[in-house]
């Protein structure tokens, strides 16, 4: 473990020039000349490629794979794998109160999740010089996965005692899950909330703030960081909600302005995004992207907890020209302010 993470974070904060954290972990795959179905399946290939990472760019810390199937397929979900993208979670497996009662909660290390863990900790041996996150999925996008994402939504005005049934297991399942990537090594997790930024304030504090902040009070202290990911288009308006989570540090997606967010919430706690993982990163050019990089940065980097990062899970065949160029409009950014 790489120590205090409450002081690391504070170092980020009073750092004037300060590294970028995206989610990188996937384009390992080109490093690597592997598919994303090999990566998935092997805990070596797993922390090989996230030591590769960790030796071509200086982020500010390492994440690992934001796979937001695994938790599902150890509720027992079909999962789509594919070469070139993440894999996907097919259909649901609960549709009424019946069946959300009869829902077992899978122990640790069911289908991938020990496979995934097991990564971690050897990654953990190999990447030394910044801490090491876990990513897992968020309370409310793995009930909406095992419900299905569609009638999730629908389900918390229709079924609610339905939905927390499953919110409740998921919940259990993740606090435990989450202990074992501590127990293994991790500094911390990344928790990807996304389905809950879709919610109404209201819904999204029932039905998704109100669970990660149970897992939050469980896992986080001064030697384990919760990191609050979710890359809605409400999470301005949840905002004073997402605030009162208590994690060290948050994350957003690029369906919003950073600018319109950050004010709101804590100054001691770190508020990462947003440079668009599709459009930029997968799609966009090295010029396009250096210019996305410097708008964020101009509209947030005088807020001394900000940190650029991508807005979400960086893709598997992203073009290393871009994210490269990512990383050196960063520090072209901050070698010109300093």
């Amino acid at each position: 473990m790489f120590g205090n993470m409450y002081a690391w974070v504070e170092e980020q904060i009073k750092a004037t020039r300060k590294k970028a954290m995206p989610v990188l972990s996937f384009p390992a795959i080109q490093l690597m000349d592997i598919t994303v179905k090999e990566l998935i399946g092997d805990s070596d290939l797993q922390a090989e490629g996230m030591k590769r990472v960790a030796e071509r760019v200086p982020a500010a810390a390492s994440v690992s794979l934001m796979d937001l199937s695994v938790e599902a397929e150890a509720f027992g979900s079909q999962i789509r794998f594919s070469d070139e993208e993440v894999p996907a979670v097919i259909g649901s497996i609960v549709s009424d109160e019946g069946e959300a009662e009869a829902l077992a909660v899978p122990a640790v290390g069911t289908a991938r999740t020990g496979l995934y863990v097991e990564a971690l900790g050897k990654a953990v041996q190999k990447i030394t010089d910044r801490p090491v996150f876990a990513g897992v999925i968020g309370p409310f996008s793995l009930a909406g996965r095992l419900l299905d994402v569609s009638e999730a939504m629908v389900y918390c005005y229709d079924e609610p005692d339905m939905v927390h049934t499953v919110l409740e297991k998921c919940t259990a399942f993740l606090i435990a899950y989450i202990r074992e990537y501590r127990r293994v090594g991790a500094d911390g997790v990344v928790i990807a909330e996304p389905l809950g930024g879709l919610l109404s304030p209201a819904l999204a504090l029932e039905f998704s703030t109100d669970y990660v902040k149970k897992i939050v009070d469980a896992v986080q202290d001064e030697h384990f960081l919760v990191i609050y990911h979710n890359c809605g288009n409400a999470t301005v308006q949840q905002a004073p909600d997402l605030a009162t989570l208590g994690c060290k540090a948050y994350h957003f997606g690029n369906a919003i302005r950073m600018a319109d967010i950050i004010g709101l919430l804590p100054k001691d706690a770190l508020v990462m995004g947003n440079v668009d993982p599709a459009g930029e990163f997968r799609n966009g050019t090295a010029d396009s992207i250096r210019a996305a990089t410097r708008r964020v940065l101009e509209e947030c980097a005088s807020h001394p907890n900000f940190v650029i990062s991508s807005g979400c899970d960086i893709p598997p065949m992203s073009k290393w020209e871009n994210i490269e160029a990512f990383f050196d409009e960063v520090e072209k950014y901050y070698h010109t302010i300093s």
